[in-house]
C-alpha cells in the first residue's frame, strides 16, 4: 500500500503523527499543497510566507534522508483542493492518505469535502492528533459545554494530561524508495515569494526543526526559570519567540510542555514558578485552539461575545494609519509597530499594550488590527493572534473587563523602566532620560521631531468605557 502524508501546519518529521501513521503502512510519499491565493484572502505575511517556505525546502531534505519524497502542488484556493488532491493519489496508486487535523472553519471544510471525494474513489482520508496537547472537544465543562474562562480550561487540562501524559509520535525509520517518484524542486511561482525578505531577516529565523528545538534547549535550560518575573520586559530576552515555529509546526506543543515537564522534574504546578508559568502560557495557546474549533464564527470575524457587535468603533482611517505607521506619539506603541514592521514579531505584553490603545484610545475595530497583525508577523496563527486581539478588545473568552484600560505610558514605565526597549525602536529619542522617554515633552518632541500624541489617553479611556457601559 502507498500512503501519503498531507504535510500542512506541520513542517517536521519528529512528533508527527500523520506521517507516522503513514509511515508504518509501507512506502510513503509527503505531500505538500500551496495555495497562495488562500494565503493572500487570510492575510497571510510575506515575512510568513517566506519561512515556510524554507521550512518545506528543509522538509525535503529531512524526507529524503529517509528515503521519502516530497511532492509539490500549486492549489490557488482550498475549494480546489479535493479535485487535486484525488488527481494525486491517482496519478500515484495511492490509497490512503494521513493528515494532522486543523481547527479553523476553512481547513474544515476543506477537509470534509476531500474526505468525502476520496471516498467515493475507495481512497481513504485519516486525520491525526498533531497541533495541539490534548485533542479538541475533549476539554469539557460538566455542562459538556466549551470552556469560556481560561482558569477552569487549564486545570482541566492539567489533569488530563497528569492521567494520560502527551506520548511522542515514533521515530520514522527509513524506508525503501523502490517504486516512489521524486522529490519536487519549489515551483517557480513559491521560488519567487522567496526574493522579497531581506537576508538578514532569513539569517535571524533559521526555519528548521534544529534551529526550534535548539531555541526550545537553550530556553529551557538558561531562561525558563526565569520566565516568570522575565517575560514581560521587551528589553531582555525573557522569552523562548518559539512562537513562529510553533505556528509553522516545526517544533510541536508536545515537544514544549516535554522540554518543561524535564526541567520542572515533571511538575505542572509546584517547582520551579517560571517554569509553571511557561506551561500555563502553552495552555493559553491550547485555550485559543480549543475555542477556534469549538466557536466556526470565530474564523468567520465574530466576536466572542455577541452583545459587542453592537459597539459602534470610530471610522477614523487617519488614526489608524499612524498607528500603523508607528506615529501616534506614544514611545511604547511606536516602538513596538516598529519592532513589528523590522521583524515580523512583537513582544506579546507589547502585542496588548498596541491592541488595547487601538481597540479603547481609539476606539477602532479589533478585526482592523487583527488582519494589520496576520499581514505583518512571522507567527501569524488564527486562533492567538483572534483570542490575543478580542482579550484586549473585551469582546472574546475571558477576555479583559471593558472598563481596564492599559495607560500605554504606565506600562511602558513599569515594563521598559530605562527606556531601554523605546531608545532601541525610536532612536530620535535616545538623548532623552527619565520619565521623558516615556511622555517626551512638548518642547522636546519638536525638537527632536517626535509627534504629539494623536489622542488624549484619559479622555479616551472613558470615551471606551462608557461605549462598553452602554452594552449591559
Amino acid at each position: 500500500m502507498t500512503a501519503v502524508c498531507w504535510f500542512r501546519t506541520d513542517l517536521r518529521v519528529d512528533d508527527q503523527p500523520a506521517l507516522a501513521a503513514a509511515a508504518a503502512l509501507g512506502p510513503t510519499i509527503g505531500l505538500f499543497i500551496a495555495s497562495p491565493e488562500q494565503w493572500r484572502s487570510h492575510h497571510d505575511a510575506a515575512i510568513k510566507i517566506d519561512f515556510w517556505l524554507r521550512a518545506v525546502q528543509h522538509l525535503r531534505t529531512e524526507l529524503e534522508a529517509l528515503n521519502i519524497p516530497l511532492k509539490i502542488l500549486v492549489v490557488d484556493r482550498w475549494k480546489d483542493i479535493p479535485a487535486a488532491l484525488l488527481n494525486f493519489c491517482q496519478q500515484y496508486n495511492v490509497e490512503q492518505v494521513h493528515c494532522n487535523r486543523e481547527h479553523g472553519a476553512n481547513e474544515r471544510t476543506r477537509d470534509r469535502a476531500s474526505y468525502r471525494l476520496l471516498a467515493q474513489h475507495n481512497i481513504g482520508l485519516q486525520g491525526h492528533h498533531g497541533g495541539t496537547l490534548l485533542i479538541p472537544g475533549t476539554v469539557k465543562t460538566g455542562a459538556d459545554a466549551y470552556y469560556r474562562v481560561f482558569t477552569p480550561f487549564a486545570k482541566a487540562c492539567r489533569e488530563k494530561l497528569r492521567t494520560a501524559p502527551y506520548r511522542l509520535a515514533p521515530k520514522i525509520k527509513k524506508q525503501s524508495n523502490a517504486g516512489l517518484p521524486a522529490s519536487d524542486d519549489l515551483p517557480k511561482v513559491l521560488t519567487a515569494l522567496l526574493r522579497v525578505i531581506p537576508a538578514d531577516l532569513q539569517n535571524a529565523w533559521p526555519a528548521t526543526p534544529a534551529a526550534a528545538l535548539e531555541r526550545l534547549d537553550q530556553f529551557a535550560q538558561t531562561r525558563m526559570a526565569q520566565y516568570q518575573p522575565d517575560r514581560d520586559f521587551p528589553a531582555i530576552p525573557g522569552t523562548s519567540v518559539l512562537s513562529p515555529y510553533l505556528a509553522a509546526g516545526l517544533v510541536s506543543a508536545g515537544q514544549c510542555l516535554h522540554a518543561a515537564l524535564i526541567q520542572n522534574q515533571g511538575e505542572f504546578d509546584t517547582g520551579q514558578r517560571g517554569i509553571v508559568v511557561w506551561i500555563t502560557e502553552l495552555l493559553w495557546r491550547e485555550f485559543y485552539q480549543h475555542l477556534l474549533f469549538g466557536y466556526p464564527a470565530l474564523s468567520m470575524h465574530q466576536p466572542m461575545r455577541a452583545e459587542t457587535n453592537a459597539v459602534v468603533w470610530r471610522q477614523a482611517p487617519e488614526d489608524f494609519e499612524a498607528w500603523a505607521q508607528a506615529r501616534t506619539g506614544v514611545p511604547i506603541v511606536d516602538a513596538a509597530m516598529r519592532q513589528l514592521l523590522a521583524t515580523g514579531w512583537m513582544h506579546n505584553r507589547l502585542r496588548m499594550v498596541v491592541a488595547m490603545f487601538l481597540t479603547k484610545n481609539l476606539l477602532i475595530d479589533w478585526r482592523l488590527g487583527e488582519a494589520f497583525f496576520m499581514q505583518h508577523l512571522i507567527d501569524g496563527e488564527l486562533a492567538a493572534n483572534n483570542g490575543g486581539w478580542q482579550w484586549s478588545a473585551s469582546t472574546g473568552a475571558d477576555s479583559a473587563p471593558y472598563f481596564r484600560v492599559f495607560n500605554p505610558i504606565s506600562q511602558s514605565e513599569k515594563f521598559d523602566p530605562k527606556g531601554d526597549f523605546i531608545k532601541h525602536w525610536v532612536p530620535e529619542l535616545s538623548t532623552l532620560g527619565g520619565k521623558e522617554i516615556h511622555n517626551p515633552s512638548p518642547i522636546a518632541r519638536k525638537a527632536l521631531n517626535y509627534p504629539e500624541q494623536i489622542v488624549n489617553l484619559q479622555s479616551s479611556r472613558v470615551r471606551a468605557i462608557e461605549a462598553f457601559k452602554s452594552l449591559r
